[in-house]
């Protein structure tokens, strides 16, 4: 008879697997916080350097924690919503990745330790929520407002940046270069470091040769040796289309019954393309970038007009040349007019280093794109001074948009979590609990900045939360002594919607796990576990390929 029987009801396919309740949320906390494991010695001036090797033996060394999440091969699906947090970050204000997915990390850490005290998730996920409303209050009263003309703020701000990065002997230097970039290219208030920045990295050389070209830098050569190697005043066209005989399609039949004929149709031929160039000459092109082909007929003449040319330049390079010379893409030159052109003060070939050759079309007025040319005497050490420029790049935007800054050192974060404790006293009900736990997950980023550094933690906090008990809300750690100093005279400084930005990241990561009870595996297809280890075991890949 139905509903006699004891007999288990099955709705998933042999070979599926379900975890559900405290064990599926004890296993994705366990995954997230490997993945916090990874990035957070990294965290600060002091931090250590992750080796990753990828399959061809290729070598990335950085503690840059958005690289490093970037470039580990991570299987379990609540470890990739970690390195979300990180993307997430990044792509909003460009800084504070590892900040973000250490407060994360934190923050399901001691949510763990509620669910096993009895609090239910969802309690402490509306907890989360009311810290991280009055956190950004608190942060938003420690902004302190700044002049996007004031330069020496910004170095600070950039100079912040690129420390711990392993360029710190150069990093005055570089944040001249990122303080002219970012203000060259901003427009209405937003700095666009994405779109209007492109970096060039040149072998050879030093990284004191690291330069800004108001324009942009193009991995070409001229396309016949006859053409000039500078152009001054340069009138800039960009063409989408080519300079160069169409081949026939395949069924295509041409019918020459005499040497004078052929003769005839290459001439014909030939007058097209002499007329295309001649078209651009008159409006008064004398540099022209070719998105596709130009043929030898077609070199010629532009070398004749004293025109140089670039051919099968890329989409990238194109807008940015559209960007930097105010020049429009066009695709016929015979509709070319003299308001498509753009302009740069020189146009040149030049050689760097032994044999290579690039085109600089430097001098463009009112540019709305520029280019850092980066040197150094090694591949590692140019994309350490790529990273750290763009780092810094991004919080000098940030700073020119928001106008306000924190002080940096683990500050913002002691005072916020000192501010929440405050606040979850307030509170009845166990609301309270998760209040506090989001304050000691926020204490985090202090503490692992002094661990880091070779420092107690516990000496540290105890310094700090004395400093701030008694009013000194921009003290931090200072690196260097391992005592609470003031930051802001010490001129370490920090965009404040970075630290905004990172607490919200790290909730809505945090929230986001916690609210998964229920987790269902599919068979994975193709690969057989090792003997006593589970099919949907996600640990049994390493997080990064091996360590040469």
């Amino acid at each position: 008879m139905a509903g006699l029987t004891n007999a288990p009801i099955l709705i998933l396919r042999e070979g599926h697997k379900r975890e559900t309740g405290k064990d599926a949320q004890r296993k994705n906390i366990m995954a997230a916080k490997a993945v916090v494991e990874a990035v957070k010695t990294t965290l600060g001036p002091k931090g250590m350097d992750k080796m990753l090797v990828d399959g061809t033996g290729d070598i990335v060394i950085t503690n840059d924690g958005a690289t490093i999440l970037r470039e580990m091969d991570i299987e379990h699906p609540v470890a990739k919503m970690i390195v979300e947090v990180s993307r997430a970050q990044e792509d909003e204000v460009g800084d504070g990745t590892t900040t973000a997915v250490v407060i994360a990390g934190g923050l399901l850490e001691n949510a763990e330790e509620l669910i096993e005290i009895g609090v239910h998730p969802t309690v402490i996920v509306q907890g989360y929520k009311a810290a991280q409303k009055k956190a950004q209050e608190f942060l938003e009263e420690m902004g302190v407002a700044v002049s996007k003309d004031d330069r020496e703020i910004l170095k600070k701000v950039s100079e912040t940046a690129m420390t711990g990065k392993g360029i710190e002997v150069f990093k005055e230097m570089l944040s001249e270069i990122c303080i002219d970039a970012a203000a060259a290219i901003e427009e209405d208030g937003r700095v666009d470091v994405e779109e209007r920045i492109g970096f060039v990295k040149i072998s050879g050389g030093s990284v004191k040769e690291t330069a800004l070209v108001q324009g942009v830098v193009l991995d070409k050569e001229r396309l016949n040796p006859d053409m000039p190697k500078r152009v001054e005043g340069a009138k800039v066209a960009l063409l989408d289309g080519t300079l160069e005989l169409k081949k026939l399609s395949t069924d295509a039949k041409i019918t020459i019954s005499s040497p004078e004929s052929l003769s005839s149709f290459r001439e014909g031929e030939d007058e097209v393309l002499k007329e295309k160039v001649d078209a651009m000459a008159r409006i008064g092109a004398n540099v022209v970038f070719c998105k596709q082909g130009i043929g030898a007929y077609a070199s010629r003449y532009l070398a004749n007009h004293g025109i140089i040319a670039a051919r099968r330049v890329s989409d990238e390079d194109m807008k940015f040349l559209a960007l930097a010379t105010g020049g429009k893409i066009v695709t016929d030159p015979l509709e070319m007019t003299e308001g498509d052109l753009g302009s740069a003060e020189i146009v040149a070939e030049k050689k760097i280093g032994k044999e290579k050759k690039m085109i600089f079309v430097e001098g463009c007025q009112g540019a709305r794109a520029v280019t850092i040319v980066i040197r150094g005497s090694s591949e590692q050490l140019r994309d350490n001074v790529e990273r750290a420029l763009e780092d810094s790049l991004w919080s000098v935007a940030t700073v020119l948009e928001s106008e306000k800054i924190v002080p940096g050192g683990g500050a913002p974060e002691i005072e916020t979590a000192e501010r929440l404790r405050q606040y979850a006293s307030t509170i009845t009900g166990r609301d309270q609990l998760a209040v506090k736990a989001f304050a000691d997950a926020v204490e985090e980023i202090p503490v692992n900045l002094a661990e880091n550094a070779g420092f107690d933690p516990v000496d540290v906090l105890v310094d700090l939360r004395f400093s701030h008990g008694s009013g000194k809300k921009g003290y931090g750690l200072d690196i260097n002594t391992g005592k609470a100093a003031d930051m802001m005279e010490r001129g370490v400084v920090e965009p404040l919607k970075v630290k905004i930005q990172a607490i919200k990241s790290a909730t809505a990561a945090a929230t986001l796990v916690l609210r998964v009870d229920d987790v269902i595996a599919a068979k994975v297809e193709g690969l057989k576990p090792k003997p006593g280890q589970s099919p949907h075991d996600y640990t049994r890949r390493p997080m990064m390929p091996p360590m040469m």
